[in-house]
C-alpha cells in the first residue's frame, strides 16, 4: 500500500474525532461570545459604563490566559482526551449558570470560571492534530477547527442573538449550556485513543525553558498576539460598534456581524486547504505558510483601517476584507507550532504561545472601552487594531525562522554523541 493511500486512510479514520473537535470549538466560541452579543442588553439592564462592559469582556481572558500556561504542560503529560472532556464539562456548566446569577459581581465570576474551562480546548486540539496527522493535512484540519470556532461566533450572533431578542438572554445561556453536555458521551465513544502514546524513547523530554530560547517561539507568540487582537476586537466590540457607531437595530446588527463571522470562518478553512494543496505539490512549507500569513495580516490591517475611515454604508466591504484577512491568518497559528515543535513538545509550545497571545484579550477589550469613553469614537480603537495587524506581518514573515522541525537534543545527549564519534 502506498504512503499516500495509508495517510488518506488515517485521515478518514480520524474524521469522527476531527468533527467532534470542531463541534467542541464551535460550542466553545458560542459560549464565550454570548456575552458580547448580549452586551447592549447587559449594559442597559445592569447600568454599566463602557469601561465596566470592557471589564466584563476582559474577565474571561484573565483566567483563560493564565490557564494556558498550565494546560500546555498538562496535555503533554496526561491523557489529553480526558483533560479536554473535563474542561468541556466545566465551561458548559458555567455557561448555564450565567443565565441564573444576579448582579454584576456574580456575572463576572461566571466569566472567570468559563475562562478556566475553555482554556483546555486549543492546546488539546493542537496536541491531537500533531499526533494524528501528517504536515500536509494539518493546514486543512487546523483551518477546519479555526473555521468551527469562527462559525461559533456566527451561530452565536445569528442564532443566540435572534433567540435573545425573542426570549431574553437568560434562557439562551441556560439552554445552550445544558444542551452542550450531549457532546460528552459522543467524545467518550469516538475520541482518538492513540493520542496518548508515550514519546519515543530516543527523543528526550523537552524542557519549557528550551522552548523559550527559540526565536521562532517569540515570533509565533507576537504574531499570535496580533491575530488575537483583531479576532477578539471583533468578537467583543463588533456588535456594539454596529449598534452604537453605525446605528443599526439589533436585528440588523445580528445580520451584519453574523455575515462577518461567516466570511471569517470560510476564509479559515479555505485558506488551510489551499496551503496544504501547495505543500502536497512539493512547495516549501516555509514559503507557503509564511506567504499565507503575510497576505492575511495585510488584508486584516487594510480592511480594519478602511472600515474606520469609511462613511455611511461603505464600511461594509472593508469589514468583509478584514474578515477574510482574519480568517486566512488562523490556520497558521496552529500549523506553525505543530511543525516546528513536533508532537512531543507542541503542547508546551502552544500553551505559552496562546497564553502570551491572549493578553490581547485582556488588553484589547478594556483599552477599547477606555478609549471609547474618552473620545466617544471608534476611530482610534480601529486604528490601533490595524497597526497591530501590520506588526503581525513582521512577526510571522521575518521573526519566525524556517518552518521546519526543531531537533530537541539535550546537552548531555549531544556530549554523549560527540564522545561516541571520537571513539
Amino acid at each position: 500500500m502506498s504512503q499516500s493511500t495509508t495517510e488518506s486512510g488515517s485521515l478518514r479514520a480520524f474524521a469522527p474525532a476531527l468533527i467532534l473537535l470542531a463541534i467542541s470549538f464551535l460550542i466553545n466560541y458560542i459560549d464565550r461570545g454570548n456575552v458580547s452579543v448580549a452586551g447592549p442588553i447587559l449594559k442597559s439592564e445592569f447600568h454599566l459604563s463602557g469601561t465596566q462592559l470592557g471589564i466584563l469582556f476582559t474577565a474571561f481572558f484573565v483566567s483563560y490566559t493564565g490557564m494556558q500556561f498550565v494546560m500546555g504542560w498538562l496535555v503533554d503529560h496526561f491523557d489529553v482526551n480526558r483533560i479536554l472532556a473535563a474542561g468541556f464539562l466545566l465551561w458548559s456548566v458555567a455557561t448555564a449558570t450565567t443565565g441564573i446569577v444576579r448582579g454584576f459581581v456574580l456575572l463576572l465570576s461566571m466569566r472567570l470560571i468559563l475562562g478556566v474551562g475553555e482554556s483546555v480546548a486549543l492546546p488539546a486540539g493542537s496536541k491531537i492534530l500533531a499526533r494524528c496527522l501528517p504536515e500536509h493535512y494539518r493546514g486543512f484540519a487546523s483551518g477546519a477547527l479555526m473555521s468551527a470556532l469562527r462559525t461559533g461566533n456566527a451561530v452565536g450572533t445569528f442564532g443566540a442573538g435572534y433567540l435573545m431578542t425573542k426570549y431574553g438572554w437568560r434562557p439562551v445561556f441556560i439552554g445552550i449550556g445544558l444542551i452542550s453536555l450531549l457532546w460528552l458521551p459522543a467524545w467518550a465513544k469516538w475520541k482518538p485513543a492513540y493520542v496518548i502514546a508515550a514519546p519515543h524513547p530516543a527523543r528526550p523530554s523537552v524542557d519549557t525553558w528550551r522552548i523559550f530560547e527559540q526565536r521562532s517561539f517569540w515570533g509565533t507568540t507576537l504574531g499570535h498576539f496580533a491575530c488575537n487582537y483583531l479576532f477578539y476586537f471583533m468578537i467583543t466590540w463588533l456588535p456594539s460598534y454596529l449598534v452604537l457607531a453605525r446605528h443599526l437595530s439589533l436585528d440588523s446588527m445580528v445580520r451584519i456581524a453574523g455575515l462577518y463571522y461567516s466570511v471569517d470562518a470560510a476564509a479559515a478553512i479555505g485558506g488551510g486547504w489551499l496551503q496544504d494543496f501547495y505543500i502536497r505539490r512539493g512547495h516549501s512549507c516555509t514559503v507557503v505558510r509564511k506567504t499565507a500569513m503575510g497576505i492575511a495580516f495585510s488584508l486584516g490591517a487594510i480592511g480594519v483601517m478602511g472600515c474606520a475611515l469609511a462613511g455611511g454604508d461603505s464600511y461594509l466591504p472593508w469589514l468583509m476584507v478584514a474578515g477574510v484577512g482574519c480568517g486566512l491568518s488562523s490556520p497558521g497559528i496552529y500549523a506553525f507550532c505543530q511543525r516546528i515543535a513536533g508532537p512531543e513538545a507542541v503542547g508546551r509550545w502552544y500553551g505559552p504561545q496562546n497564553g502570551f497571545a491572549n493578553f490581547a484579550g485582556i488588553i484589547g477589550p478594556s483599552l477599547t472601552g477606555f478609549v471609547l469613553d474618552r473620545t466617544g469614537s471608534f476611530f482610534w480603537p480601529f486604528a490601533v487594531t490595524s497597526a497591530i495587524s501590520f506588526i503581525g506581518v513582521i512577526a510571522w514573515v521575518f521573526i519566525v525562522g524556517d518552518v521546519e522541525p526543531l531537533t530537541w537534543t539535550s546537552v548531555p545527549d549531544r556530549l554523549k554523541t560527540a564522545v561516541r564519534a571520537e571513539a
